[in-house]
């Protein structure tokens, strides 16, 4: 492991080469490389993300055909000119520039673009010498404050490379989006096994060599490509972004035991980075000296639609307390009876780390939106397993930090937050509800409305026995677990519509899309209502 991980020295000069590349410094023409060019070394496509009313992110990562001619390039950073243009023929261009993507990052670059017009659409594209990239499309949100009439955004998350094609994405492209929000498990860690659909290598990833083939691996899929080239992501990792249910600095389950975690989640977090839109300011923890006891990545975030929405993004699995009581006290989650599990409801157990418990509550009480929006990993509600009396709830989510979910609903209370509109994903399964003020109390009035997501492939289960679940748990109105796709939520003044968009089959390449189901939440009144 130490052989494919940089020392923290080490790391600490390439996170600050990285906010250097991201906020435009460029190194002397002596340090500047034009490689000679084996294959299209924008195979791995093109990507946004980060948008706010003046600024976004553009990314793309240099790659050969063979690793090898990628290790040839050697230690000098490879000079790449950047063009975003307000026609798709480049013709009225807006602005231009060169950075260099530097070895350190896999060849990774990040342009933080500022000086942009809010509310507009722009095209932009990568050269080296004579190769060019694909075209992406990207916009630039409202000003905050500014009026804005439709936010329409697509959530997803769980896109197992194995169980199937991301056909999902090829009929996302067609529902006119202004954002994606990604909200986990991009990459998924296992090595590789006979029941699959598509083949990745038998080893789990544990080398920041490992994470950075998985993510080349995922990233040449052309519908991901095409999805990410049509409109900016933003987004927020769950756990297999480094391993399965692990906790905060906690390993977590399956694949090999690895004697330093923390250095492979530290391989992790890098990787990530490198191949996600993201702003050089989500490592300046780590520039401040964190990693000498251990990386960050800030990914939790807060961005204003105009006045007409606030999408707050946050992070459960970077700082959260270990899960309680898992049985025979072993790493990652089960399901729990509460009432033998004496941590249960230690108030001091957080799920999303004190620091960032008491910056979302800030956020939410400043508001500025008609809807505020909170994108995180998984259910928000309660989800009881056992029919009839006595609990059974699964302690890996926010049933498990109990204490930290009621924290939440009593700010949404507190500061009368606007609207809250909660999304999930990581359980591969549909569920839509109401969420309560207190969930021990059936009478409890609604504070908000969540929509959890199924998965873009990841396997589900079957409906049996569900309707008995739904039964036990009458805040959520629907739910579906054999289903794969996304949702799309439109905001306007007036109401939230989402719509559940479904693959026939996710096994398939062609697969058709359908509406599973269609909802709407009418400005004012936390309540869902079929459309």
């Amino acid at each position: 492991m130490a052989a494919d991980t940089p020392s923290f020295p080490d790391r600490r000069r390439v996170l600050a080469m990285a906010a250097a590349i991201g906020g435009g410094l460029w190194l002397p023409d002596s340090a500047r490389a034009q490689p000679r060019l084996i294959s299209d070394p924008f195979a791995l496509g093109v990507a946004s993300g980060s948008p706010r009313h003046d600024s976004v992110v553009l990314w793309t990562r240099l790659v050969q055909a063979q690793a090898a001619d990628t290790a040839a390039w050697g230690s000098s950073p490879v000079a790449v000119r950047w063009e975003v243009a307000h026609d798709e023929g480049f013709q009225r261009m807006v602005q231009t520039g060169s950075v260099h993507a530097a070895p350190e990052l896999a060849h990774a670059v990040h342009v933080e673009v500022q000086g942009l017009e809010p509310d507009r659409w722009y095209f932009y594209r990568f050269q080296i010498g004579t190769a060019q990239s694909a075209t992406g499309r990207t916009r630039t949100f409202p000003a905050p404050g500014a009026a804005a009439q439709k936010l329409r955004l697509a959530y997803a998350s769980c896109q197992h490379w194995e169980h199937g094609f991301y056909s999902a994405y090829r009929h996302m492209r067609a529902e006119n989006l202004d954002a994606v929000m990604f909200l986990g498990d991009y990459i998924y860690e296992y090595g590789g096994t006979s029941k699959s659909v598509r083949r990745v290598p038998t080893n789990a990833t544990v080398s920041l060599d490992d994470y950075r083939a998985r993510y080349a691996l995922y990233k040449s899929d052309i519908d991901l490509q095409a999805m990410h080239a049509a409109c900016p992501w933003i987004m927020t990792w769950d756990d297999h972004e480094v391993q399965n249910d692990y906790a905060g600095g906690v390993q977590g389950t399956f694949g090999p035991e690895v004697p330093d975690f923390a250095a492979r989640r530290l391989a992790a977090y890098q990787a990530y980075y490198e191949h996600m839109p993201l702003r050089a300011s989500v490592l300046q923890k780590a520039l401040a000296g964190v990693m000498q006891t251990g990386s960050e990545l800030r990914l939790y975030d807060r961005v204003a639609f105009g006045r007409l929405a606030v999408l707050h993004t946050v992070d459960d699995r970077q700082y959260r307390d270990r899960q309680a009581c898992t049985k025979g006290g072993a790493f990652g989650s089960s399901g729990v009876n509460p009432a033998a599990c004496a941590s249960w409801n230690d108030p001091a157990r957080t799920l999303l780390g004190m620091e960032q418990e008491r910056w979302l509550e800030q956020s939410l009480a400043i508001g500025g939106g008609t809807w505020s929006v909170i994108a995180q990993q998984t259910v928000f509600g309660q989800r009881d397993f056992r029919p009839g009396d006595g609990l059974v709830l699964h302690n890996d989510g926010w049933d498990g930090y109990a204490p930290a979910r009621s924290r939440l609903t009593q700010a949404l209370q507190r500061h009368k937050v606007s609207n809250p509109v909660f999304l999930g994903g990581d359980v591969h399964s549909n569920w839509v509800g109401h969420v309560k003020a207190d969930y021990a109390r059936p009478d409890s009035k609604a504070v908000g409305v969540e929509f959890c997501g199924t998965s873009i492939t990841s396997r589900g289960g079957d409906n049996k026995g569900l309707a008995e679940v739904l039964a036990e748990n009458p805040h959520f109105v629907m739910a579906d677990r054999e289903r794969r796709g996304y949702g799309v939520a439109e905001f306007t003044p007036q109401q939230l519509s989402v719509s559940l968009r479904v693959v026939d089959d996710a096994t398939r390449a062609d697969s058709d899309v359908s509406t599973l189901a269609a909802f709407v939440v009418e400005q004012g009144q936390p309540k869902v209502n079929s459309a």
